[in-house]
């Protein structure tokens, strides 16, 4: 299962900088999102997948009495989804406005402090 998830990861991450190095900014919205994911699932294979007894301490003992599943991974991850998810809302405002703004979504056209029809600056002083 670690495997599987393991190429799953190297795919997400791989398709994530595929999208972020796009010239549309959906796409590299996209690319963040599945980034996203990715380091999620990362997190969570490195927490080891195994199913195992809840973290609970049985009353009257100091420690569990058994193997028991890893917490830590379960809060970096639900930490990680509420910060990706804030982000992620972030930058699809700030793209929205963008794109009303400057009437486009490709990187290229989005020229506002060096419009092409303007020259060169000049070249020397």
């Amino acid at each position: 299962m670690e495997t599987a998830l393991s190429f799953v990861v190297g795919c997400l991450f791989a398709v994530a900088l595929y999208l972020l190095l796009s010239k549309h900014i959906i796409r590299m919205l996209l690319g963040v999102v599945l980034l996203g994911n990715a380091v999620n699932i990362l997190i969570f294979t490195a927490g080891r997948v195994s199913s195992v007894a809840p973290p609970l301490v049985p009353e009257g003992a100091k420690a569990p009495l058994d193997a028991v599943a890893n917490p830590l991974p379960q809060a970096l991850i639900l930490t990680a989804i509420v910060i990706s998810f804030s982000f992620f809302a972030f930058l699809l405002v700030l793209a929205y406005r963008a794109y009303q703004d400057l009437g486009t979504d490709d990187t290229d056209e989005m020229r506002v402090a060096e419009p092409e029809n303007d020259g060169l600056p000049p070249l020397g002083y």
